[in-house]
């Protein structure tokens, strides 16, 4: 996860917020300063000990290459670290673009993108626009913008109906000192320790509960959930038009897809964030119970109406929607970052007449063509 924001708008604060408010989650984070004295990553240091990279006197787009990041990632990474999520904490200089183009172009195999969180601050939010127009165009990057110090400004009500029309259909949620749920980042680990991967059981039950925990009460960021399940299989072509269109606010969709009759050999694990997808075939297992499970994640979305778009991707035809899955499998790579071949995919692309192995989209398109997407 990237985070980014203007000078002062309350970074530090937020991801100080989420590591005292971590539901059992380890972070590590890389903090850059701008500036020789790190104040920011003294002010986090305490709590995250020597999972801290401190990258000073300088801003992280421009003094560091995609390389190097890569050896942070790696070290932060490492199953020894015993880290579930890293934040990168760009000084409030830092184009985000360049943040997100580094870490899309990262060739750490463990790390999945996150998305781009811009904080911005309620209360200079006119003035730092006067004074920083790039601001518009951050926000158009952004896959959640947090507006802080909502209870200090004069009409916060109004920066979040502004702040809406700026971005490119991101989450925008208002905040107080930084306090978001977390839940809305990342998964919150169990408090009972765990060996390997979390199931999607035990996501499911914490999501159920987890407005439960003691920490909710104080959280000013509410957030939406649904949970969908579906015996019957989804077709392809029609999911991909339900996640090309999602909506306004939608920030999180996690889970299990089942294509049946598309590909009877995997289940596809499907991770997107903002506008970031990324589907990865697993084999199932004799004893996999075969259905689709999803948990979707938003800022003031209809849940209802998700719903019936989702029961409307269900599909229990014996035929293959050979067509519908070539398109999930441009969004397919392989643990190196390539674009992959799937088993059963050989099958598919002789019959829908195309090159066998696909092309692996970016959520952002061209990674040189950030600055278009942003106007």
């Amino acid at each position: 996860m990237v985070l980014a924001g203007f000078l002062g708008s309350g970074k530090t604060t937020l991801l100080n917020h989420l590591l005292h408010h971590s539901g059992g989650s380890r972070i590590g984070a890389i903090v850059n300063d701008f500036g020789a004295i790190e104040i920011d990553a003294m002010a986090v240091a305490g709590a995250l000990g020597d999972s801290t990279v401190s990258l000073g006197n300088g801003c992280l787009c421009c003094a560091v290459d995609a390389g190097e990041l890569d050896g942070y990632l790696d070290r932060l990474a490492h199953p020894s670290a015993g880290i579930d999520v890293i934040v990168i904490e760009a000084s409030g200089l830092a184009e985000p673009q360049e943040l997100v183009r580094m870490v899309l172009a990262s060739e750490q195999p463990r790390v999945v993108y996150g998305g781009l969180v811009e904080v911005v601050d309620a209360v200079e939010f006119d003035a730092t626009r006067e004074r920083h127009p790039g601001l518009d165009r951050h926000l158009a990057l952004a896959d959640l913008v947090v507006v802080n110090k909502t209870d200090r400004a004069d009409d916060g009500e109004r920066v979040l109906r502004l702040v809406r029309t700026l971005t490119d259909g991101a989450a925008v949620v208002p905040a107080v000192y930084g306090r978001i749920d977390p839940g809305f980042l990342f998964d919150c680990r169990p408090a009972e320790e765990r060996i390997g991967q979390l199931s999607f059981d035990d996501l499911h039950r914490h999501h159920e509960h987890e407005h439960d925990g003691p920490h909710h009460a104080h959280l000013h960021t509410a957030y939406d959930t649904l949970s969908f399940d579906s015996r019957v299989p989804m077709n392809p072509g029609r999911l991909l038009d339900f996640l090309d269109t999602r909506p306004e606010g939608l920030y999180r969709i996690k889970g299990y897809v089942d294509f049946g009759a598309a590909d009877r050999r995997n289940r596809y694990a499907v991770h997107a964030v903002g506008r970031f997808l990324r589907f990865y075939p697993e084999p199932w297992s004799a004893d996999d119970d075969r259905l689709t499970q999803l948990v979707l994640i938003g800022s003031g979305i209809d849940t209802a109406a998700l719903r019936e778009e989702l029961q409307a991707c269900a599909d229990d035809t014996p035929h293959a929607d050979e067509r519908g899955m070539w398109g999930v499998l441009r969004y397919v790579q392989d643990k190196d970052g390539e674009a992959t071949e799937v088993p059963g995919a050989t099958e598919i692309a002789e019959v829908a007449d195309v090159p066998e192995v696909p092309e692996v989209v970016d959520p952002f398109g061209d990674l040189d063509d950030l600055d278009d997407l942003a106007r």
